[in-house]
């Protein structure tokens, strides 16, 4: 049966190993965005900081990108299918235990491990894309997995806005129970166990490291803003550079690296990874800081909020073939210096037309915008990707295709989240430097701490309600455009890369068949040695 779908790829088979794959990344796609519309109420339920509440946003994408690699590698080696099966079995504890966490510091952990799990599983769904299909198949296929996996994504925080009308905040982490039960029987019955794998040996040592280095990277990030663990974060930021200096080292010394770095020195390689970490990061950066904002200060129900998301979601879903057929016949630098346009025209949007008291309409612009950004650059920095690495890498290329996606996502939401932190507690502080009455010191660190903290502390003091609430909404607003400011800035930074170091539609297919011409040779090379 196997080989009868990779043979007729054209048959109904075919498709439904196609949709089980997608299915597959659905459950990874939806744990990456259920959370954003339950943070205020999860910062309202622990009373967390803005911290712990980045954290909470953060801690899936974590898992996920620190593990892709080595979880990638594995896969080509061990079997492709069996990590996508182990995968999905993990996520359903994972969301369980994310349902019922008793703590915040529980929550956050479980995010992590649904992370790791989704490490084993989505990147191995991109992996076997890449192996069964080819050419304009393949570039199809992609399409649909990227432009449905996104727009699954974006409609995350529509389902958890639904179920938060009625249930607690932990139903949102409880979404994908059937859906991840569903896809493992699919994945079990339809997927071919192995297709194109490698008898390589794993190296083990460097997919620690790189689990290590992304992870402490992305903590001293979200940390940084806590005054009482500065030295911490340094510790965290040394640590970071001493362990990337020795994975560098240690990738270029073995001759079965976990990141071949010549092969990631590919300019189509290495510039396509570099636009979809900032598209991706965009998109996910968006919606988690979209999502406080339309509840904090526009006072959204969590419903109308998830709601709010629907313009980018149908967009994505609808732009993600055509931006296939714009590859095809333009070339993957046009159509994503057009995907970034997009994402410059949503967050200059949001930083000069969301303001307290707005109409939806310049809500779901930006988001509309956005949509159709992700939704033509998506295909183009993940085809790329798979497109530039010989087949006994594509782990490699649909690991780095989810970094694009996972790491982009964490930084970015990382970064908004710091910027956030930071831009509230400071513009707090200074409202609370002109008030006419003494505040004391608790009071003020409770104001600074979050949004939630300070609804928490104006139900506390009814007879201050009015000008609490006021306050937070307005420092809230100071943090996120600092959030949206930075976002431009790598948008901006991301096109002028695609600009003037991504090929041309005819430079990009003599590359790709140079590329395929010298894969083809070592791979020759290495199977008369073996002989």
């Amino acid at each position: 049966m196997n080989a009868e779908i990779v043979k007729n790829k054209d048959s109904e088979p075919g498709m439904v190993v196609l949709a089980t794959l997608i299915l597959v990344a659905a459950v990874a796609n939806l744990n990456l965005s259920v959370a954003n519309v339950a943070l205020p109420s999860i910062g309202l339920a622990f009373n967390a900081s803005q911290v712990q509440i980045n954290m909470v946003a953060v801690g899936f994408s974590l898992g996920l990108a620190s593990s892709v690699l080595w979880f990638g590698a594995l896969g080509d080696h061990y079997g492709r299918k069996m990590m996508l099966i182990i995968g999905t079995i993990i996520s359903i504890p994972a969301s369980l235990i994310a349902g019922f966490a008793p703590t915040v510091d529980v929550l956050v952990l479980a995010r992590i491990m649904g992370g790791l799990a989704a490490g084993m599983s989505f990147q191995t769904t991109l992996a076997i894309i890449t192996a069964l299909w080819s050419g304009p198949k393949r570039t199809r296929s992609i399409a649909l997995w990227s432009g449905v996996g996104a727009a699954i994504a974006a409609l995350g925080p529509l389902l958890s806005g639904y179920l938060l009308i009625s249930h607690d905040w932990g139903s949102v982490f409880l979404i994908t129970l059937p859906l991840a039960v569903i896809s493992l029987i699919m994945a079990i019955k339809f997927v071919p166990s192995h297709v194109n794998e490698t008898k390589n040996p794993v190296d083990n040592l460097g997919g620690l490291m790189s689990l290590i280095l992304i992870g402490i990277l992305i903590l001293a990030i979200n940390f940084a803003p806590v005054p009482s663990i500065r030295t911490f974060v340094v510790v965290l930021i040394i640590m970071a550079a001493i362990i990337g200096f020795l994975f560098i080292k240690h990738q270029r010394s073995i001759p079965n690296p976990l990141y071949d770095l010549k092969v990631a020195s590919r300019l189509i390689f290495w510039v396509a990874a570099s636009a979809g970490i900032i598209v991706f990061g965009a998109l996910m950066g968006a919606m988690y800081i979209g999502q406080q904002f339309l509840q904090n200060v526009l006072g959204y129900s969590t419903f109308d909020a998830g709601l709010s998301i629907i313009p980018a979601a149908i967009l994505m879903i609808l732009v993600a073939p055509r931006s296939a057929k714009l590859v095809e016949s333009h070339g993957s630098r046009f159509t994503l210096l057009a995907g970034y346009l997009f994402c410059l025209l949503g967050f200059l949007t949001m930083l000069l037309l969301w303001n307290e008291g707005i109409p939806y309409w310049k809500v779901g612009m930006a988001y509309a915008l956005v949509g159709i950004g992700v939704g033509l650059a998506g295909t183009p920095a993940s085809h790329s990707l798979t497109g530039s690495v010989p087949v006994k890498r594509v782990g490699m290329a649909s690991g780095t295709a989810d970094l694009q996606r996972d790491f982009g996502g964490a930084i970015m939401t990382s970064i908004f989240g710091t910027l956030l932190t930071a831009g509230y507690a400071s513009a707090f502080a200074a409202k609370i430097n002109n008030a006419p009455q003494q505040i004391s010191a608790s009071v003020e660190t409770t104001l600074q701490k979050s949004f939630a903290s300070a609804t928490t502390l104006a139900q506390q003091y009814p007879q201050y309600s009015d000008q609490i609430i006021s306050g937070a909404k307005a420092s809230f607003l100071a943090g996120d455009r600092w959030a949206y400011l930075a976002g431009i800035i790598a948008i901006l930074v991301g096109a002028a890369i695609v600009f003037y170091k991504f090929p041309n539609m005819e430079e990009e297919k003599k590359l790709l068949d140079q590329y395929y011409k010298e894969d083809t040779k070592t791979e020759n090379m290495e199977e008369k040695k073996l002989e």
